[in-house]
């Protein structure tokens, strides 16, 4: 007789492991760096500011190179604007008083899109409207500047309308360091103080170089952020050419009864190695082979950092 043999229970099923979730595109790569597109947009400018100094007027293209991270910080990140409507009556205003940087002015509206980039071809042509020193002609520019020691008292002049017209209007002015070598500026700054315009903010482009050398070894400067700060404003120093600084010191917050100083840390000529720190770029006006060689090291630099 046979007796049946008991089966062993059958061993339970391993519990079912959930499948992976899908990889989302781009996953594994680092995160896009939020600058990027304004370090782009410098390249470009300071690439159009080299082609219009090989042009037959030339430029200032030291303090262009300089100012540019600053113009671009601003216009692209910093203003309330509208390009295609360049007169509306909410945007921000901006005094560019080093007005011989007028061709990195231009380079940034143009990228900005106040007006085709091609016209940039047209400077300091006699039927164009993009001369050496910028008119309120060309779209997004407030005023007519150029003549040294002069942007900071219309600057002030706007945030006063402003305030009194209740309007919240933001206004900055961009400052040659040279330039405060001239009194009008320090009545400027005397007045905003004491009118409290904490909608008002200055930038000073300090590359330590003015047509005729060092600013130190012309007429002394420093301590330039504490005479600033005697004169009651807010005192913010700066990298000029770093995003990752220059952009939290454009945008603090104003602080109640006070205007704000931006003292911008740059080198003349910034971005062609063979032109920083020389007042020799302080104007010129490249030849072909000059130009094909400063547009090489600006492009090398770029790639190198």
């Amino acid at each position: 007789m046979s007796v049946p043999v008991a089966r062993a229970a059958a061993a339970p099923a391993p519990p079912a492991v959930p499948s992976a979730p899908p990889v989302p595109a781009g996953a594994g790569e680092l995160p896009a760096d939020p600058h990027d597109e304004l370090r782009e947009k410098a390249l470009a400018v300071r690439e159009h500011v080299l082609r219009m100094a090989a042009g037959a007027s030339g430029a200032h293209v030291g303090g262009c190179l300089s100012a540019t991270d600053v113009l671009v910080a601003l216009h692209f990140r910093v203003l309330r604007l509208r390009p295609e409507e360049p007169r509306w009556q909410g945007r921000d205003r901006f005094v560019l008083s080093k007005g011989h940087a007028g061709a990195a002015l231009y380079a940034t509206l143009a990228e900005r899109g106040f007006f085709p980039v091609a016209e940039l071809d047209t400077y300091g042509t006699p039927a164009g409207r993009l001369g050496a020193h910028p008119t309120t002609a060309v779209p997004g520019v407030e005023f007519a500047t150029g003549s040294l020691g002069h942007g900071l008292s219309l600057a002030t002049g706007l945030a006063l309308a402003a305030r009194r017209a209740g309007a919240d209007t933001r206004v900055y002015a961009l400052l040659g360091d040279g330039e405060l070598q001239e009194g009008s500026n320090w009545e400027a700054a005397m007045s905003a103080a004491h009118l409290g315009l904490d909608n008002l903010t200055a930038v000073v482009d300090r590359n330590r170089l003015q047509i005729s050398g060092n600013t130190e070894e012309r007429m002394g400067l420093e301590p330039l952020a504490d005479k600033w700060r005697a004169f009651g404003w807010r005192v913010t120093e700066t990298d000029g050419h770093d995003f990752t600084r220059l952009l939290p010191a454009l945008e603090r917050p104003a602080e109640p009864g006070r205007p704000s100083v931006v003292i911008a840390d740059t080198v003349k000529g910034r971005g062609v190695r063979h032109l920083e720190h020389r007042k020799q770029g302080h104007f010129a006006k490249l030849s072909a082979s000059a130009y094909e060689r400063a547009l090489a090291a600006l492009r090398a630099g770029r790639a190198a950092r």
